[in-house]
């Protein structure tokens, strides 16, 4: 009887303790957040006197402003357009040339899959420079199609070579009889290899997603236009090399991080099946 009262006590001090680690690692993850929102209705001067407290003042036309001067009406339609044809061409892409590379075999297949995954190891840095001459060079400097197709080819990387090994999962008898039924290889994929590689399709999507609607440095180099910029080009027009306007700055990144947010909590349950199942078939 003594062993299991001291055993219910060890079962609630370490349920108490497990608790408190998790409200503590909570409280971290979320006061980020609360401290841009909270500083987002300062003004310059107030946050410079006062970084952590609430205002004294809540100033609401710091929102107003960054949503006129900001353009962002424009730029959130053109982060949407960009995010979203850049996840369906990576998605529908890399999945096809995954199933090829897995399930269709060929002497050139392993040479083909090789120079598709050695672009997981460049880096965006690495071939700015290139890609802005390349861009330039065929005339697609400050037009849409200049930007999809960097950040398309960007993406497949990573989308082929996740996409190809969790296909390689897939029974190999599936295919076969498949092929022997009649079906050609355009309805197995469509048919048996897609609904069976939706956790993985989540996972790169998420990935594809964040990535897209997030980036900066490429778009920045690629258009001077600015109706075919994206939202984190309008947020870093409130940081100056000689001032900042932290108020409309962070009010400006509070109205950027909202789509993400409600990205995340409408899809949440979709991603933390797609990221668990696709880190353990993968």
């Amino acid at each position: 009887m003594n062993d299991i009262k001291d055993r219910n006590v060890r079962s609630r001090i370490s349920s108490f303790f497990t608790y408190l680690v998790m409200i503590f690692f909570t409280v971290m993850a979320l006061y980020p957040l609360f401290w841009l929102v909270i500083s987002s209705f300062k003004t310059t001067t107030e946050f410079q006197m006062n970084k952590l407290g609430f205002p004294r003042r809540w100033v609401t036309v710091n929102y107003k402003d960054a949503w006129v001067r900001g353009k962002f009406p424009m730029l959130i339609v053109n982060s949407f357009f960009y995010t979203g044809i850049t996840t369906i061409a990576i998605l529908v892409f890399s999945f096809m040339a995954g199933f090829g590379f897995a399930k269709i075999r060929h002497k050139a297949t392993p040479i083909l899959y090789g120079s598709f995954v050695i672009g997981i190891l460049l880096t965006l840095q690495s071939i700015m420079v290139p890609l802005f001459l390349i861009v330039n060079w065929v005339g697609l400097y400050n037009t849409r199609l200049g930007v999809l197709i960097p950040y398309i080819g960007i993406g497949m990387p990573m989308g082929v070579y996740l996409g190809t090994e969790y296909i390689r999962s897939i029974p190999d008898a599936l295919v076969e009889s498949a092929r022997i039924d009649g079906a050609s290889y355009g309805r197995i994929f469509w048919a048996i290899v897609i609904p069976m590689a939706v956790p993985v399709a989540v996972t790169v999507a998420i990935l594809t997603v964040t990535g897209t609607w997030n980036e900066f440095m490429l778009i920045n180099i690629l258009t001077s236009n600015d109706g075919l910029k994206s939202l984190p080009v309008g947020v870093q027009k409130f940081a100056g090399a000689l001032s900042t306007d932290y108020g409309k700055q962070f009010a400006a990144l509070t109205i950027g991080l909202i789509p993400m947010l409600l990205f995340y909590l409408v899809f949440r349950k979709e991603i933390t099946k797609g990221v668990a199942a696709g880190a353990v078939k993968g």
